[in-house]
């Protein structure tokens, strides 16, 4: 597991009073280099810099599955987690958002990142903001983040964006990205969603009235989760994702 501190690209002041944002980023290439890690990196640095637009800043950690194949495997047939495991565990659990990339396999994600989930506690991504990437060969891998990815944080109880992210081989290449629907402004797209949820839900989280809201959109892993009774004003689903595409 890494940590990447990503700099802003804006010169305008952050809220210093605040604290960072916890942004981890799952990345479960294979490769080294990765376009898989790639893709989770400038997803990373989207959403940061859409933060920075709303004076909010955000520390950035990556984890790399493949560096915990082997611990995963042992936790699998073991049930005790390695350190470093545990540690990606954690902060996978603890975060204000997850960017979840992988490759894609025979139409499904990759074994490996699949292990990884498996191991994250059932209940500790509920109500957490999750962006959705995958890299594949061709663009008729595109549909495994719907299929496959989606329900698997639907079961985890995360809140997923509405906008994926899914880049293809032919869309590293040159020139793909000089026009409007290329890759990297999709990226920006995605990036500046995420920004703006985590910003609307964290701003609710601070006010004064507390906690609340369905799927714990009062605040991002206190009272006021998915299922739990509270007496405070519950916030639609569909007015989040308004806030989210404003």
């Amino acid at each position: 597991m890494t940590t990447a501190p990503l700099a802003s690209a804006t010169a305008e002041p952050l809220n210093l009073t605040a604290e960072p944002l916890k942004l981890v980023a799952v990345s479960a290439g294979l490769g080294k280099p990765s376009s898989t890690r790639l893709l989770a990196d400038r997803l990373a640095e989207a959403s940061v810099r859409a933060l920075a637009t709303e004076d909010r800043k955000a520390e950035v950690q990556v984890v790399e599955v493949r560096e915990l194949a082997v611990d995963i495997a042992n936790n699998l047939v073991t049930g005790f987690p390695s350190a470093a495991l545990g540690a990606a565990l954690a902060a996978v659990s603890g975060a204000d958002g997850v960017i979840a990339v992988t490759p894609v396999f025979a139409g499904s994600y990759s074994g490996l990142f699949k292990s990884f989930f498996d191991l994250v506690e059932p209940d500790a991504l509920t109500g957490t903001p999750v962006l959705l990437a995958a890299t594949g060969g061709t663009a008729r891998h595109s549909l495994a983040v719907e299929h496959a990815m989606r329900p698997l944080f639907s079961y985890l109880h995360a809140l997923t964006l509405p906008t994926a992210v899914f880049a293809a081989t032919d869309d590293w290449g040159a020139g793909a990205d000089t026009h409007a629907g290329g890759l990297p402004a999709r990226i920006e797209r995605a990036g500046g969603e995420f920004g703006r949820l985590l910003q609307g839900r964290t701003a609710r989280a601070e006010s004064p009235r507390g906690t609340g809201g369905a799927g714990g959109v009062g605040g991002l892993h206190g009272t006021g989760g998915v299922g739990d009774e509270s007496d405070d004003e519950v916030v639609p689903f569909e007015q989040l994702l308004a806030n989210v595409t404003r």
